[in-house]
């Protein structure tokens, strides 16, 4: 088969992880050459010569010009067999980790790893922060609580006391996270009660600063609104919310002055020794 038939160029493509880079470097490599789509073959997860050689006799044996192959393989062994074994082959080949791993060593003095699918796991873990956030806002504030038992972590407590701020910055960690709000008069969802209780967390403040807050939140509302901000109703909203942690069981995190992010990672402390990666 003529490496340009149809003018969309064959490329071969050889990884040790799934062949995403290559391929995307293939088709960029391709587009200055025609307007059509190129061709790739694809081996992935390669971890010997011995996988590679039927592939490349293969397209050899169709190919009536040199075949191109481009390749992406982490461990520089494996690289070097493999380069060996292309010497006297009708293979222009091209290494596309080979030259920038050895930059980077060069530059920075340290040995590379040689493990493969390292920026696969990297793109995961991106993912999963955006599943995690996703999670977040479409279980902010009691959404959906048919799903409470999805989530990794839930947050309960009174209004003004963090939980969506803490949801939305432990979702860029990558954790799921739903928030319950606890009001006085009002049941909570009954699947809080069934939820593993170390997953969940309550969330309590001072009544003094909490009632505060309200009260400039709620600026220039009513007087009777404003009763939601008086200190007693304060004060009766958080035993309120006590008695419903201490049904549940769970750790009870204050989070009046501190910052997001210690209150996460107090939250952290608590959920990894309950839950060991």
């Amino acid at each position: 088969m003529d490496a340009t038939q149809n003018n969309s160029p064959i490329i071969n493509i050889i990884s040790d992880s799934i062949g995403d880079s290559a391929a995307t470097m293939a088709i960029a490599a391709a587009s200055q050459f025609s307007n059509d789509r190129c061709v790739i073959n694809r081996l992935p997860r390669v971890s010997s010569l011995q996988q590679m050689i039927p592939f490349i006799e293969q397209h050899i044996s169709e190919s009536m010009e040199k075949i191109i192959l481009f390749h992406t393989i982490a461990d520089e062994q494996l690289r070097a067999e493999l380069d060996d074994y292309l010497m006297d082959k009708q293979v222009v080949a091209v290494d596309l980790i080979g030259p920038a791993i050895d930059a980077i060593a060069l530059a920075t003095g340290r040995a590379p790893r040689g493990e493969p699918g390292l920026i696969r796991e990297t793109d995961q873990a991106y993912f999963s922060r955006i599943e995690a956030m996703e999670f977040a806002v479409e279980h902010d504030d009691g959404r959906s609580p048919m799903d409470l038992d999805q989530a990794d972590i839930v947050l309960i407590g009174v209004s003004r006391t963090s939980k969506t701020p803490l949801s939305i910055y432990l979702a860029t960690q990558g954790y799921k996270v739903a928030n319950v709000p606890l009001a006085s008069g009002i049941e909570p969802p009954e699947q809080i009660f069934k939820l593993d209780r170390q997953r969940v967390f309550g969330l309590t403040y001072d009544p003094e600063l909490l009632s505060a807050i309200r009260l400039r939140r709620l600026g220039n509302a009513s007087e009777v609104a404003k009763s939601y901000a008086s200190l007693p109703n304060v004060i009766y909203d958080l035993e309120q919310a006590r008695q419903v942690m201490r049904r549940i069981g769970c750790i009870v995190v204050r989070t009046d002055n501190r910052a997001i992010e210690e209150v996460a990672q107090e939250i952290l402390r608590y959920y990894h020794n309950s839950f060991p990666a």
